[in-house]
């Protein structure tokens, strides 16, 4: 379950493909669904847009002609993040919700295929049913918990894992924890890409605490799975400043082929190099990275998370 932050235009234009074929109805009430209710709200400024929102959440929001268009800010900031990867994806949703990142996805990359994750196997049923999202192969819809669907991904098999589970306005500690961290990057390709959508408030502690999870993260050799300066934080610049409840985004790159963590390389070839603050600073509501020694600096105190112990 995604939460909503301001909206703002789409990022870019779509016209370079098809849309989408409308429903040829929504519901006019509240739903009931595997764990709780949804309904589907009509946007009052675009004639051809919803907001799905799960349990009182505004999770998702859809334009249902245009695919490509993305009106929460923090899915803007992950689609800016996903162009660092290049060609037909490998994508895997955890918390799929109404599947508007997969949908644009499948819309910019012809040739994707993607896996969207959801525990409420009700609510998934109706998305597909209301949204007419891209069958399988192109996008597989299957009920789960994510700590669990992400153990049974093929190592070195995925382009990109988002992450946007939530219970009410709650990320689930069991998918925040170093372990969690370490089975998502071994699904990773080489310069693969972990997004996680964390929404937190001033004094940031669950965001902090995500972070030290993302760089304790080691493989089996024990090398960390992600360099300091191959992970980041974006948000809008006053969010960093603990001024208000907002969506953070945590970013997170995979070695590439033949790094085996060791090298002392400091900042260079990090996340800083790829031009994605130039990309952010452009969206229509401009956003910050914070990455490297800043990222490590923003944790500083901090404990990593790690699953609870099991009992005696």
């Amino acid at each position: 379950m995604a939460r909503s932050s301001r909206r703002a235009p789409a990022r870019r234009s779509s016209a370079s493909g098809p849309a989408n074929t409308r429903p040829p109805t929504l519901p006019q009430d509240e739903v009931e669904t595997s764990t709780g209710r949804v309904r589907v709200d009509r946007d009052p400024d675009r004639d051809s847009a919803v907001t799905l929102v799960v349990n009182g959440v505004p999770s998702s929001h859809l334009d249902l002609d245009d695919p490509g268009f993305l009106a929460f800010e923090y899915m803007q900031q992950m689609a800016a993040a996903i162009d660092l990867v290049d060609g037909p994806l490998h994508a895997v949703h955890l918390g799929a919700a109404g599947c508007t990142l997969a949908r644009w996805i499948d819309h910019e990359r012809p040739g994707s295929r993607q896996l969207a994750v959801d525990i409420d196997g009700r609510l998934l049923t109706l998305v597909r049913e209301w949204f007419a999202l891209p069958r399988a192969p192109r996008l597989r819809l299957r009920e789960a918990d994510a700590r669990a669907a992400v153990t049974t991904l093929r190592p070195g098999s995925t382009d990109v894992v988002v992450r946007d589970v939530f219970a009410g306005d709650v990320t689930p500690e069991h998918v925040t924890t170093v372990e969690f961290v370490q089975e998502v990057a071994r699904t990773l390709r080489p310069g693969g890409l972990y997004l996680a959508n964390c929404a937190d408030r001033p004094p940031l502690t669950g965001l902090r605490t995500e972070i030290a999870s993302l760089l304790a993260a080691q493989d089996d050799a024990g090398a960390p799975v992600f360099r300091p300066q191959d992970v980041g934080v974006v948000a809008e610049p006053a969010l960093f400043k603990s001024r208000r409840y907002g969506n953070f985004v945590l970013v997170a790159r995979a070695r590439a082929a033949g790094d085996d963590g060791t090298a002392e390389s400091g900042e260079a070839g990090g996340l800083a190099d790829t031009g994605l603050a130039r990309a952010l600073r452009s969206l229509p509501v401009p956003a910050r990275l914070v990455s490297g020694t800043e990222a490590v600096a923003l944790c500083a105190g901090a404990r990593p998370r790690v699953d609870p112990a099991p009992p005696a």
